[in-house]
């Protein structure tokens, strides 16, 4: 016993010996030259993640160990950021199948309007939204549109597709489309516009557009004309079925805990890996997500990816609502920004240039990918502009009042409106209002003789303005978005802006 402990004590010591021996400084050889220091490690570096210690630049264990963790967390967080649009797609299919949108016959019509029931990016109280789901991989789709929309079709990463309706080829007369599956090969007919998707799944929504006050119209239109069904039997289509879903309580946001892996994990499985851009799947693979493999994260990793989303989340919502872009900003000193940095609908800084900040602070608050979104087109489309803190910079607290005033002339040559949203859901903001908004076309808005409005924001309606009230409640953050629809040039030219929110004390 006495002689192995012998033993080791004298091997500790040989190592150690050697260690100390290794680390001082090497002799020269006939081949030594002066080694930049630039490009030298530090036997010991002190960092955010904790110390690193190197052996001439081998890392220890601990190193190793800190270093690996801190890299699975990196890309569980840049995965939540690059991939937020596809999961974003997602909660639209899973919610949109919860009620019945799932067979490519279906839609899902807001008949009476979308109220604060459903939870929906950024949706408003003006149009009447229609939602399908369309899915290819049994083959090609006809798609035949309603006059006078304004639709898109985006792809299952949410890039985007095409537009039909007002701002697509059919010009809103209503047309027939092709939607054509990934890698298609097959015979192409003449007689539609062509769309091809590179993923199998697809989301097509649009807006009709009230007519004094009635969504009749738009209404009958997509009974009537709205029709999808397989190129193959196009000469003996399926009926389609409409449901009204105003007022249904279901989701359509994707999860901002583990779970959003789980969403993403079900694109990568179901779509072609050339529909998205390789290095994101890169960093979705570098974390377990891996077409055709199960995602089974062991319990080291679930720990990692359970922490990285929450950095995730908290980076999105930071970016969003405490935006440092400056060319967000609609002018200097003011809350108003838009939601759409930059006027590229690829978010594109420059050909070949990401601007990353701009893509999540979109996916995040927002849907509906489109270049009619970059176009300057006085009196046509919609412009829009929110705000997420008051006149100082402070956020909206549910519990206090605020007001704001719009000047006269509001440049709208349709109308206007401005809706209140949850901070959380970045949904309709639910207090005892239907609809937690107010615009033009809201019955007994009181607009001052110089044709101004001043709009109040509060948890009880202020004496005397009570037709010029949204509501708000007490413990909960919001946001507003002001919308614009058919703008006019004094809103391109800054001529107008709308006043900031002021507290009222």
């Amino acid at each position: 016993m006495r002689h192995t402990a012998t033993l080791l004590c004298s091997t500790i010591s040989l190592v150690l010996m050697g260690l100390v021996a290794a680390s001082a400084e090497a002799p020269k050889m006939k081949m030594t030259t002066p080694i930049p220091e630039s490009i030298v490690t530090p036997d010991t570096i002190e960092t955010r993640i904790g110390q690193l210690n190197f052996f001439d630049g081998y890392p220890d264990d601990a190193t190793a160990e800190k270093v690996y963790d801190h890299l699975d967390f990196m890309r569980g967080v840049e995965a939540f950021l690059n991939a937020m649009p596809g999961a974003s797609t997602e909660a639209l299919r899973v919610g949109m199948a919860s009620e019945g949108a799932d067979n490519n016959q279906t839609v899902l019509i807001f008949e009476d309007l979308m109220d604060s029931h459903s939870l929906f990016l950024t949706g408003n109280t003006e149009s009447i939204y229609n939602l399908m789901w369309l899915d290819t991989k049994a083959g090609p789709l006809v798609i035949e549109t309603p006059p006078n929309i304004l639709g898109m079709i985006d792809d299952h990463w949410f890039e985007y597709v095409g537009d039909v309706g007002n701002a697509g080829p059919d010009k809103g007369k209503g047309g027939k489309y092709l939607l054509l599956p990934p890698g298609y090969e097959g015979d192409v007919p003449e007689g539609y516009f062509v769309l091809r998707s590179a993923t199998y799944g697809n989301l097509f929504f649009w807006r009709g557009f009230l007519e004094n006050g009635s969504t009749a119209t738009a209404v009958e239109n997509t009974k009537k004309f709205a029709k999808v069904y397989p190129l193959a039997e196009a000469d003996n289509p399926p009926p389609m079925t409409f449901k009204n879903v105003s007022g249904k309580v279901f989701n359509t946001i994707h999860a901002n805990d583990f779970h959003f892996y789980e969403e993403v994990n079900d694109i990568v499985q179901y779509e072609p890996n050339e529909a998205y851009h390789p290095e994101v799947l890169g960093q979705l693979a570098a974390i377990g997500i891996v077409k055709g493999k199960p995602f089974e994260p062991d319990e080291r990793m679930k720990r990692i990816l359970t922490e990285a989303v929450a950095v995730g989340n908290a980076t999105a919502r930071t970016i969003t609502f405490r935006t440092r872009m400056k060319d967000a900003y609609y002018y200097p000193d003011s809350a108003w920004f838009t939601g759409f940095v930059g006027g590229s609908y690829e978010f594109l800084l420059e050909p070949g240039v990401r601007n990353l900040d701009a893509r999540i602070l979109f996916h995040y608050y927002a849907t509906g990918i489109t270049p009619a979104m970059t176009w300057k087109r006085v009196g046509i489309g919609s412009q829009y502009a929110v705000a997420t803190t008051d006149s100082e910079g402070k956020p909206f607290d549910g519990s206090k009042t605020y007001k704001v005033h719009l000047p006269p002339n509001i440049p709208a040559k349709d109308f206007w409106s401005i809706v209140a949203y949850d901070n959380e859901t970045r949904s309709m903001l639910q207090t005892d209002q239907q609809f937690p908004s107010i615009g033009s076309n809201t019955e007994d808005i009181v607009v001052n003789d110089d044709t101004s409005v001043d709009v109040w924001f509060g948890p009880t309606a202020p004496e005397g303005h009570e037709s010029n009230w949204v509501q708000t409640v007490p413990g909960k953050g919001w946001n507003i978005i002001l919308r614009l629809y058919a703008p006019l040039e004094p809103w391109f030219d800054k001529t107008w802006r709308p006043g900031e929110i002021e507290l009222v004390e």
